[in-house]
């Protein structure tokens, strides 16, 4: 039998006093808007019900494209993001891309029929330097707001928002230099795509300047578990004691790797990734990555993508979050020579 829902339940989830979560559902005038939206959202979180009188005319609906879910890191973005909307009276419309499924352009299109007060792009065609980006520019002539996440090409002249990628891969270099790493290699994404250039950037940047002379040592790879183990059996053919790797996912499939050769993470590998998703402290070793500040680059997309909703002029800019490196289990002084 499915657990009963508390007024402390909304209360603790809405962050607010369980007498506000009564005056809200009891439909009271005198509840600050902002505060009424934060129970509202808490309720659809906990999955309750919201009475007929408090359901409220939608603002405008907004499309949300990302790319296929299977990576943790995108539904954590479209979490924060439909959540930010749906506070602030707008019905998010997610759009999610799969190989061989409805393309970018194809949801554009759709979501213009709708009619919607703006889009959202997390990880689009926005970050690769090689694609067409006529279809954004497309978009600011028709009138529609846009805003984007996760890297903008030098070609795109629209709002952008994205963790900074050089700074987080200089991090975790130099974590690895000062204890000890000498051969330190890089498993990366696409070179065409913006965050996988940044990183390459950072990783020379932090090689050429704390071991110079060093050879670079780098893979180009996907996004997966097993295109991980095989980035492991590259590097670690050239010597590798420890790996830098563009997201958890691969620095999951690197341990497995190294693994299968006999090796233990990290005795004889230490290994970094990057993201910080809700599960990786659960990791065997605890993984050792670098944390995209999810909330608050979520927090500056909405509020500027709204701000053009309301007729605002916003700077045509790309703004950078400074990340954090999470020091774990998975990286250890380098082994003896």
């Amino acid at each position: 039998m499915p657990q009963r829902i508390t007024l402390a339940d909304i209360a603790e989830q809405a962050g607010v006093s369980t007498a506000t979560v009564s005056r809200v559902l009891n439909g009271k005038d005198n509840v600050a808007d902002t505060t009424r939206r934060q129970v509202l959202v808490a309720l659809d979180l906990l999955g309750y019900e919201r009475p007929e009188s408090l359901h409220q005319a939608s603002q405008g609906l907004v499309g949300l494209i990302v790319p296929e879910l299977s990576n943790p890191i995108f539904p954590l973005f479209a979490q924060e993001i439909e959540q930010l909307l749906a506070s602030s009276g707008h019905t998010p419309l997610l759009c999610t891309q799969a190989p061989g499924g409805t393309s970018e352009d194809e949801y554009i299109e759709m979501l213009v029929e709708r009619g919607v007060a703006g889009i959202i792009f997390v990880s689009g065609r926005h970050a690769d330097t090689t694609g067409d980006v006529t279809r954004y520019h497309r978009l600011r002539e028709r009138g529609v707001p846009i805003v984007l996440v996760n890297g903008n090409a030098p070609t795109v002249t629209a709002p952008g928002f994205a963790t900074d990628d050089r700074t987080a891969a200089r991090m975790a270099v130099e974590h690895l230099i000062g204890l000890g790493h000498r051969r330190i290699g890089l498993a990366m994404g696409a070179a065409r795509m913006v965050p996988a250039q940044r990183k390459r950037s950072g990783y020379v940047q932090a090689m050429e300047a704390g071991l110079p002379g060093e050879r670079l040592r780098i893979v180009e790879t996907l996004y997966s578990y097993e295109s991980g183990t095989t980035a492991a059996q590259a590097l670690l053919a050239q010597g590798c004691t420890a790996v830098v790797c563009s997201s958890d996912i691969i620095a999951l499939g690197v341990i497995q790797g190294a693994r299968s050769q006999g090796l233990t993470v990290p005795r004889d590998i230490s290994v970094i990734g990057y993201d910080d998703t809700l599960l990786i402290p659960m990791t065997s070793p605890p993984l050792t990555t670098v944390r995209q500040p999810v909330a608050r680059i979520c927090r500056a997309a909405v509020s500027t993508l709204l701000d053009q909703i309301r007729g605002e002029k916003v700077a045509e800019v790309e703004m950078l979050f400074t990340p954090d490196l999470i020091v774990r289990g998975s990286t250890a002084v380098a082994p003896p020579a």
